[in-house]
Order: C-alpha cells, then sequence, then structure tokens
C-alpha cells in the first residue's frame, strides 16, 4: 500500500531526530528526579531497533520482524511509530482486527498525525467501517482544507454510503476551490440520474457548458445527455451548434449519425458517417469500432451490407497505409464469402505490417479455401519463418506440400509441427490425420496406419480420420470389421457427405453384403455435384457382384467418362468382368 511507503519516509524522519535528540544528551550529567526519569523513559525511542525491524520486513522475514515491533511496544508502549509500523505490516497479512487496534493506538498517541489519520482512514474503508473513515476525513479536511485528495475520499465514502446529497455537497466544495470540471459535472449528474432528478442532472451539465461555452467537448456531453434522457431536439440542437463553432470536428458527424439512427432517420445516418469516415483527422480506432458495433451480424447479410462494404472502402481511402482499415474490410469480404478478394486485403495487411501473426493465418486459411496450394506453400513457409513457435503454418504448409505431391517434405513439416503442439488434441489429431493420408500417398502402410491410430487417440470423433483409415484399411482388405465400425461412425458424425456414404458402401462391398453397399454408395451417388469416377466404379462392381452386369458396365463407362478410375476400369469395360 501506498501508506507503507509513507510510513517508512516518517519513520526515517523520526528516528533522525530522535537520534539528534540522543546526540544532545551525550555527555551530560542525568538529572530531575526519579519519576521524571521514569517518564522520559516512556517516551523513548530505540532508533536502531525499529531500524532493524524495517530490514526484516524488506528482506521479507515478515515473522522476525513482526516478533521485532512486538518487542518494541512492550518496551516503548508511548512510541506511535512502533504501532503504525506494527499495524501496516499486520495489515499486509490481512490480520485486519490487530492492524485496525494498532493504528487506533497510534493516532491515539499523536492524533494531529496526518499519515496516521489517512492510513487509519484506509483501513476503515478496507474493513467497510464507512462512517468512522467518514469522521476522520471529514477531520482531516478541518485541519488541511487545501488538500482537494481528501475531498474526493470523502465525497467517494459517502457515494458507498448511499449519503448522495452530502457527497454532491463535498463536490461543490471542490468546485468552489478549483472551479468546474467535466469530472465533477459528470459524477453529479450521474448522482442525480441514480437519484432520478434529471432536472438537477441537465443543470450541472448545463453549468459545466456555461463554464466555457465554446468547448465543443462540453457540448458534446449535453448533446449526449439529451439523446440518452429522450430529447432528441435539444440534442440536434446542440449538435448543429458544435458545427457552427467547429465545423471540422471529425467527431460531430458520429454524433449525428447516432442521432439521425436513434430518430429513424437511416439515410441521413448513412449519409453522416460517410462524412465521418472521409474525413482523416478522425482516427481510424474510431471508425474501425463504429463499423464492428453499428451493424450487427443479421444487418450485415440484410439491409446493411452495402453501407457496410461503402464504409470500408472509404476507410481505405482515407487511410491507405494504415493496416486496420485492409483488416477491417478483409472481415467484412470474409463473411460475405468473396474469399479471393478478402485474400487481397489480407495481404496487404502483412505487407504493411507482418507482426500480426492472426492476419498471416487467415491468409494461410483463404489458400485453403480457395486451393491455392502454390501460394499457400509459399507463404506458409514465411509465416514459419516469422512466427516458428506456432503449430499451424506448419500444418498449412505440409498440407500443401502433401496436395502438391512433395510428400516427403509433407511429412518433414507434419512432424515439425507436432512437436510445438501443447494441450491441444484437436489439433493433434488434424496433424496425424494429415500425415497418416501422406504416409499412404508414400505407400507406407504402417506409418500411415500408426498415424491413424494416434490421430483418433487424441479424438476418437474425428470423422475425416475414422472416413479415411478405414477406406484404406479396404483397399488392402485389412481389419475389415474395424474399418466397418470406423466407417459407420463416420457417415453417422456427417450423414449427409457423400464420400463418407460412398466409404461405407465399400467397406460392405468387401465385406460381402452387397445389399447394403449398393444401398449406400446409392446414397452418395444423390450428391449430383459430388460424384467422382470412383464412386461410379464401385457402383459398377457392386452392380456386378448383384448379378447386373450390363448396369455394371453402363456405371464403368460413367466412370471413364467422368474422370481417372482404378487401373481395372478399362479392362472390366472391355471385358464387361469384374477385376479386383
Amino acid at each position: 500500500m501506498v501508506f507503507i511507503l509513507l510510513a517508512f519516509g516518517l519513520l526515517t524522519s523520526l528516528l533522525l531526530s530522535g537520534c539528534k535528540s540522543a546526540e544532545k544528551t551525550q555527555g551530560k550529567k542525568k538529572s530531575g528526579t526519579s519519576k521524571e526519569i521514569q517518564a522520559k523513559t516512556q517516551h523513548s525511542t530505540n532508533a536502531s531497533m525499529l531500524i532493524e525491524a524495517k530490514k526484516y520486513e524488506i528482506t521479507e522475514n515478515v515473522q522476525k520482524a513482526e516478533e521485532l515491533l512486538r518487542q518494541y511496544i512492550d518496551h516503548y508502549p508511548s512510541d506511535p511509530v512502533g504501532y503504525f509500523e506494527l499495524s501496516s505490516l499486520l495489515a499486509d497479512k490481512k490480520n485486519m482486527d490487530e492492524a485496525l487496534k494498532y493504528a487506533q493506538k497510534a493516532l491515539s498517541l499523536d492524533p494531529s498525525n496526518l499519515w496516521y489519520q489517512q492510513y487509519l482512514a484506509e483501513l476503515y474503508r478496507q474493513q467497510g467501517i464507512y462512517k468512522d473513515a467518514i469522521n476522520l476525513y471529514e477531520k482531516i479536511i478541518a485541519e488541511h482544507p487545501e488538500n482537494l485528495d481528501n475531498y474526493y475520499q470523502l465525497a467517494a465514502l459517502y457515494l458507498i454510503s448511499e449519503r448522495y446529497l452530502e457527497a454532491v455537497a463535498v463536490y461543490d466544495k471542490i468546485a468552489d476551490k478549483a472551479g468546474i470540471s467535466e469530472d465533477i459535472a459528470e459524477q453529479k449528474e450521474k448522482i442525480f440520474l441514480h437519484l432520478n432528478d434529471s432536472k438537477r442532472a441537465q443543470a450541472e451539465l448545463e453549468k459545466l457548458v456555461n463554464s466555457d461555452p465554446q468547448n465543443t467537448k462540453y457540448l458534446s456531453i449535453l448533446a449526449e445527455f439529451f439523446m440518452s434522457n429522450g430529447m432528441p431536439e435539444k440534442a440536434a440542437d446542440i449538435y448543429k451548434k458544435i458545427q457552427e463553432i467547429d465545423p471540422g470536428n471529425p467527431y460531430i458527424h458520429m454524433s449525428l449519425a447516432d442521432y439521425y439512427r436513434k430518430t429513424g432517420n437511416k439515410e441521413k445516418a448513412f449519409e453522416e458517417l460517410k462524412l465521418g469516415f472521409s474525413n482523416t483527422n478522425l482516427d481510424v480506432d474510431t471508425k474501425v469500432n463504429i463499423l464492428l458495433s453499428f451493424y450487427t451480424v443479421n444487418q450485415l447479410y440484410s439491409d446493411f451490407k452495402d453501407q457496410a462494404m461503402s464504409l470500408a472502402k472509404i476507410l481505405i481511402d482515407a487511410h491507405p497505409n494504415e493496416p486496420k482499415s485492409h483488416s477491417i474490410y478483409g472481415d467484412l469480404l470474409m463473411q460475405d464469402k468473396q474469399y479471393a478478394e478478402a485474400r487481397d486485403e489480407f495481404l496487404k495487411v502483412v505487407t504493411l505490417d507482418s507482426s500480426k501473426y492472426v492476419v498471416w493465418e487467415q491468409v494461410l486459411r483463404l489458400d485453403v479455401q480457395l486451393e491455392k496450394y502454390d501460394h499457400l506453400l509459399t507463404y506458409g513457409k514465411r509465416t514459419i519463418e516469422l512466427f516458428p513457435e506456432q503449430p499451424l503454418p506448419y500444418l498449412f504448409s505440409g498440407m500443401a506440400d502433401y496436395q502438391l505431391k512433395n510428400f516427403d517434405e509433407a511429412v518433414k513439416e507434419f512432424n515439425r509441427g507436432l512437436k510445438l503442439i501443447v494441450d491441444n488434441d484437436e489439433l493433434l489429431a488434424q496433424f496425424y490425420m494429415y500425415l497418416g493420408d501422406t504416409y499412404h500417398a508414400l505407400k507406407n502402410a504402417d506409418e500411415s496406419d500408426k498415424a491413424y491410430e494416434k490421430s483418433l487417440q487424441a479424438k476418437d470423433n474425428n470423422s475425416y480420420a475414422l472416413n479415411n483409415y478405414s477406406y484404406y484399411l479396404s483397399l488392402r482388405s485389412k481389419d475389415l470389421e474395424k474399418a466397418e465400425k470406423m466407417a459407420k461412425k463416420a457417415v453417422t458424425l456427417e450423414p449427409q457427405n457423400s464420400s463418407f456414404e460412398d466409404t461405407y458402401g465399400w467397406v460392405l462391398y468387401k465385406l460381402g453384403r452387397y445389399e447394403e453397399a449398393k444401398t449406400w454408395i446409392s446414397k452418395a451417388l444423390e450428391d449430383k455435384q459430388a460424384v467422382s469416377a470412383e464412386v461410379l466404379e464401385h457402383y459398377g462392381d457392386v452392380l456386378f457382384k448383384l448379378g447386373e452386369p450390363d448396369k455394371a458396365v453402363e456405371n464403368w463407362i460413367k466412370a471413364k467418362d467422368k474422370g481417372k478410375g482404378s487401373e481395372f476400369l478399362e479392362k472390366k469395360i472391355t471385358d464387361k468382368k469384374l477385376y479386383e
């Protein structure tokens, strides 16, 4: 507490004076009666003992310091410094009952000591003994009327005690001494509004305005009061006055926009916003906050999307070299699913300020969304250089290498990133899943299986890991019962995923459950946009097993027309026979 520091200064001064007194008495003969000598002894001090206690306290040997101070007050019961120091130490130990007792004792021995008075008042306040704290501050102010801090302390205590009008009276005294201020006027406004006395609240703000009629900030405070209390017309008059006084004021347009919005004039509100956003004197943070708060998510996707975009563009025109301008516009474009345009804005952000990791990550995510794997690889490696401790860029770089068929490099990136993951099972599962895919591409089935097992240990409901692992097992006709359970779980977790439906059907096919296989692969075929050559070939294989060779060939031909199938597809079509 600040009082401890004051106490140490006080202690030092008292000790110095004590030492001087001791110096004066050295070499002189003792005089006086035994009673006089006893009285002097009772009021004496021991500077070295107090300094020793303070040393122990500073070196955090609090127990020893406390023992020494307790010995001190026993030997020197009339010295207030000992009680004060002991109280301060006990207060730090949260032994508030004893701290109060010794603070009271110190003040009783030295009633006019300002530090003791303020310290005890603070203890009273901390303990919720507000009445005694108030009495002390009233005494302090009577003795030290020039110190305004004490008035503020007293006003705060009145407010805590819900003695609101007495607090107002104290603020009036402060105003008499220091003049009307914005802080006091607003504090009194809040008090009167709490007391449901809006007229007196208004009067306080009008006093503030009258103290400096050309101060546009004071006028704005009064205008906001009118807006908040159902007097928009009066607010409008104030705003006009502000424009007359300071026509270049950048904030007035924001205030007028709020006024028009609250009064239902959306077009005028938008016009004022545009004026404010185009004003380069209005700081970019204010504009960004307005964009974030003025447009809710629902509004953005309905009536105000175009306005938000328009304001964001004006923001960029006004602050072209400010990263926040491009960042907020990128966010809006993201919400509107304009991914390529959003990525362009985030790239401008990292060009202007490369220190924000979250923006780099957004660029990488958009590269994945746009399937720009060359770009993803370049920027993934750049992000790793700037933020080598972040695991996600390694995942994105590995994904890019995988898509570009740089499988060995992908394995390296995934393994490097895995070492950086701490307490994040979701991310761990993702890394091992992609590692499993990559090892499969390298035809390393054992390592692929191990990676998938680790992925599912981290997150047993990772639907993509369940699907891919079960499919790769089925291709090798390995652990088909296990593959069936995993494929079924995947399709249960994502029932509308046509790829998962095909996998489950294919595993059932491998198990010889052809009718069930047909049902599930038929579901996959319902998703016309996602139908691949692989799914069509699988369906043909199932039909062949079910004794429908003509329909099987028909689907194999569709598979060939759709794209690349298995190595046996051409032979199946030519020989009209199933090869596996």
